[in-house]
């Protein structure tokens, strides 16, 4: 049995080929992709894009309708020999490709096809999260991003501010200040663990897990129930409670960003690459701003982690379509037809110095559409990239993240006490981590 059986697997998801008149002469290869909605119709785009600036290659782009399904049908495919050439892949699935033994290292792939990849020009903090050991990126980083605050100026102002709060105690008494001041809504929140757990452990510099976060062995344990991230826990609890802070959600009839957009909350937490959804959807007039997130007294700042996905090259295809696809990687992760694209047409950021110096020179970050967007890239090098900042490598990343955020919800709730709701988290964290360690005995991280 393969490593890959191993993984759980999903149904084969059908692939419908479509192309211009002239594609039959063209070479073909697939590429799968997780966005959906508006995202995903970006991604397409760009490989109408591709197919139209030559005529030797043909992209059959496929959405697979998730990043989960994503994972799993390129995982059924593979063990159908039916694997897509490329394929998206979100920031948890990295580990489950890594050890999937069914994929070409992107350096491997990029120096058999003449790939001229700058590998030095990725971000630190996005290189080293899909990095080996050896430091050696596996994927080609494609739509990355990072959790910032969002804050509403006009109702900040109502309280006598004109910056946003930088630590997490100046955060609360703002809060209460609005509150006070008959802000229903003062801060909007959720139960997703990217930018309340992951990201707020980033910044300072303090473990999710043991052994560097998962990146030094699969024997990692959870750990993060003992750390500063139980104070952040108890006081959004606390916020909820006394009416400072508002679960929002698609089950509560609204979302945090839609909540924020719509002018009804002065704060959120939530990804760089919602800034163009709030571009598009904020109500007229609305003035606000992203900015870092907050940090606790005491606490140094540091580098915050990306989400987002990469583009993977499956083993098994033939020559024709590695060709074909070492053409579409290098067209689309390219700084002029790549990295602009992606940043002008979604919230997402720049992968590369080199892109985020040609939108620089270009103005885009000058543009009222795009303001604060370098916020994220500041964000990403606050400092160095360490062993507990340049990513979470846990194996099933995506059932312990469903779990962490269960109990989250039980917290944020008051059904449970936020400690317990933690070590009850991390409790059911830690089996998920030993199954999937025995089911990789003997398997070592590249």
């Amino acid at each position: 049995m393969t490593r890959l059986a191993l993984l759980t697997a999903a149904s084969l998801a059908a692939v419908v080929a479509s192309g211009p008149a002239s594609a039959a002469e063209r070479i073909k290869f697939d590429f799968w992709y997780g966005l959906t909605g508006p995202l995903g119709e970006v991604v397409q785009k760009h490989c109408e894009l591709f197919n139209q600036s030559q005529d030797k290659y043909e992209a059959v782009c496929t959405g697979q309708g998730g990043y989960d399904k994503a994972e799993q049908n390129t995982i059924a495919a593979y063990r159908a020999k039916q694997q897509p050439t490329v394929v998206q892949i979100y920031d948890a699935g990295t580990v489950n490709f890594m050890l999937s033994g069914a994929v070409v290292p992107a350096p491997e792939f990029a120096a058999e096809h003449g790939l001229a990849i700058d590998w030095k020009a990725y971000f630190p903090a996005i290189a080293d999260y899909y990095a080996t050991s050896k430091g050696e990126m596996w994927s080609f980083p494609y739509n990355s991003s990072t959790a910032v605050m969002y804050w509403n100026k006009d109702l900040l102002a109502k309280v006598g501010k004109t910056e946003a709060p930088k630590t997490w105690e100046e955060f609360g008494a703002d809060l209460v200040a609005l509150k006070a001041a008959g802000v229903a809504c003062p801060f909007a929140t959720d139960f997703d663990t990217w930018p309340i757990l992951e990201q707020f452990s980033a910044i300072h510099d303090l473990p999710v897990a043991t052994r560097d976060n998962g990146y030094a062995g699969l024997d990692a344990e959870l750990v993060f129930n003992k750390t500063k991230f139980a104070d952040l826990v108890k006081d959004i609890s606390a916020w909820v409670k006394d009416g400072e802070a508002v679960i929002m959600t698609q089950q509560t009839g609204k979302t945090k960003t839609q909540g924020f957009a719509d002018g009804s909350c002065a704060f959120m937490l939530n990804s760089i690459a919602d800034h163009s959804t709030i571009g598009k959807t904020a109500a007229p007039g609305l003035n606000w701003a992203p900015a870092m997130l907050p940090v606790y007294e005491g606490f140094q700042r540091h580098n915050s982690v990306i989400g987002g996905a990469s583009l993977w090259v499956m083993k098994g295809k033939s020559a024709e379509e590695y060709e074909a696809a070492a053409a579409f990687l290098k067209y689309v992760t390219a700084p002029e037809t790549g990295e602009r694209y992606i940043a002008e047409n979604t919230g997402y950021i720049p992968v590369t110095t080199n892109g985020f110096e040609l939108l620089t020179k270009e103005g885009f970050y000058a543009e009222p559409a795009h303001a604060g967007r370098e916020i994220a890239i500041a964000s990403l090098n606050a400092s160095e990239v360490g062993p507990l900042t340049h990513g979470i490598r846990l194996g099933n990343f995506t059932a312990i993240r469903t779990t962490i955020r269960s109990e989250l919800e039980a917290a944020f709730t008051g059904k449970k006490d936020p400690q317990v709701a933690l070590d009850d988290a991390v409790a059911a964290g830690n089996d998920i981590l030993r199954r999937y360690e025995q089911t990789f005995r003997g398997v070592a991280l590249p």
